[in-house]
């Protein structure tokens, strides 16, 4: 398969380079960028544009590389054991399947999200080289073999919160999506909001992309936060005039609880309107 993009997913060409090369080689594709810019809605469409199931292990910071094998649940067994439940003659019977033994084992060529790989410990990332690289692991507990069928694809994603391991980036296809220029942000925007007013979404944008310059912002607004400011203002019926305002007073952008997700870059532009009326006074 090539993987063109969606209807609902705009993929610039690097990216389609990228996934097309991650699949032709049927490594790891490992995906950065910011918090917001389509890195794990991917493995989605990825998975919709070959028809194939998806299967996501969201890693958090308690993940253990070995639960996306398999979990042995030795306190079910010696409770049942106390009980006389005759299950406990089959250890089988407690062997709990992880993400990877789900996604080398189904009948059809899968698509296996890994999100946010650098969530976990330092060691994650290591502890998963060997069965990447086989495609195979071993259950002490039974003695069997668990190998892939054929290699699935797979889509890793990180917010580079750490650092990752060599040895395991040397397994991966790598890309980084930039954070998209405003031709390509308004093919996102008009596949989410096809028909949308010219003029709303000229003006909205210009608001957006000076948030995003202001110097010393904790977190710039994402793709995510302006697709949801531009629902509000659509579902607010939101004036033109509003957002065409060059008011100094007025500083801080409309529904801005949309755009701005910490106090510190709230008070920045509250900081920036005083300045504003000082100098216009």
């Amino acid at each position: 398969m090539r993987f063109e993009g969606t209807q609902d997913y705009v993929a610039t060409d690097d990216l389609k380079v990228a996934v097309n090369a991650a699949i032709t080689l049927r490594r790891p594709l490992l995906v950065k960028g910011e918090p917001g810019t389509g890195k794990t809605v991917l493995a989605h469409e990825v998975a919709r544009a070959a028809n194939a199931p998806l299967i996501q292990w969201h890693v958090k910071s308690t993940t253990k590389a070995h639960q996306g094998l398999y979990e042995y649940d030795a306190v079910a067994r010696l409770r049942d054991g106390q009980l006389g439940d005759q299950r406990v003659h089959d250890i089988a019977n407690y062997i709990r399947k992880g993400k990877l033994w789900e996604a080398f084992t189904a009948p059809q060529l899968p698509v296996l999200l890994i999100d946010e790989i650098d969530k976990a410990d330092i060691e994650f990332p290591n502890d998963l080289l060997q069965e990447l690289d086989r495609m195979a692991f071993d259950v002490y507990e039974t003695g069997e073999t668990v190998a892939a069928r054929e290699r699935p694809i797979v889509v890793i994603t990180s917010n580079n919160e750490k650092e990752l391991p060599d040895a395991f980036l040397r397994r991966c296809f790598f890309h980084y999506i930039k954070f998209p220029e405003r031709e390509t942000m308004q093919a996102i925007v008009d596949v989410h909001f096809p028909g949308i007013q010219k003029l709303l979404v000229t003006r909205a944008m210009d608001i957006f992309y000076e948030v995003r310059d202001v110097p010393g912002l904790k977190k710039k607004p994402s793709t995510s936060e302006l697709l949801d400011w531009l629902k509000l203002l659509l579902s607010e019926d939101m004036p033109l005039e509003v957002l065409r305002s060059t008011d100094s007073r007025k500083a801080i952008p409309p529904l801005h609880g949309a755009l701005l997700k910490n106090e510190q870059d709230v008070m920045l532009f509250e900081r920036l309107a005083f300045m504003s009326r000082r100098q216009g006074s």
